[in-house]
């Protein structure tokens, strides 16, 4: 399956705003995107002196790739995500963002059992985890209220999980989830409301984008 090998920090520097693809580093003296806040490439620099006003298109092209690469989706993985939220009940926007937020390796993230997507999708991929008691490695998994996760019994000795309690305490649960840490357990409570999504996503452009 194709992925992106590329430098995570460049992602950032392209979209102008930090994506927190790095985990903790984000959060320290060595982030890329404090260093170096302007577009990367040979012209990044030169390119904010410029006064240029973006159209419309390139305004929602720029929202849509800012959410895929903020939950680490491809292209063609995200299109079908916006088919099936246009066949949701209520607002494709919002839709949108709950079919992203409610996959399993953005769920372990959210719980705090990962540092960052791109390593919960490892975990996950590596069958670390158990959803509703049954193993699984598909990252793109979709929860609903009332499913469980918890970290597989032979995977509790490992280092990286004896040593993940500390982290996991510092990291705020959003409201539609709950967790055990003790246990290294969570749950969906309920689908999560747009004010409980705190990522730099607008919807809105996205739906624009594809609806042209």
């Amino acid at each position: 399956m194709a992925r992106y090998t590329g430098p995570v920090c460049k992602l950032c520097r392209r979209e102008g705003a930090k994506l927190y693809l790095k985990g903790s580093r984000c959060l320290g003296p060595k982030c890329s995107f404090d260093k170096r806040g302007y577009g990367p490439g040979q012209h990044g620099q030169q390119a904010q002196w410029r006064r240029r006003r973006d159209s419309d298109f390139a305004i929602q092209l720029r929202a849509k790739q800012r959410a895929r690469r903020v939950y680490g989706v491809l292209e063609r993985q995200f299109r079908r995500y916006y088919r099936k939220a246009v066949r949701e009940r209520g607002l494709t926007g919002l839709a949108l963002l709950q079919l992203l937020e409610t996959r399993l390796d953005n769920v372990v993230y959210r719980l705090g059992y990962a540092r960052s997507r791109a390593e919960a999708r490892q975990l996950v991929s590596h069958g670390h985890f158990l959803l509703n008691g049954r193993r699984t490695n598909v990252p793109s998994a979709r929860l609903n209220p009332g499913d469980e996760i918890a970290v597989r019994g032979g995977s509790r000795g490992r280092q990286f999980f004896q040593a993940l309690g500390d982290d996991a305490e510092g990291r705020t649960v959003p409201t539609w989830l709950t967790r055990d840490v003790s246990n290294l357990t969570g749950k969906m409570e309920t689908m999560p409301a747009r004010q409980e999504i705190d990522e730099p996503v607008n919807e809105q452009l996205i739906v624009e984008f594809y609806s042209r």
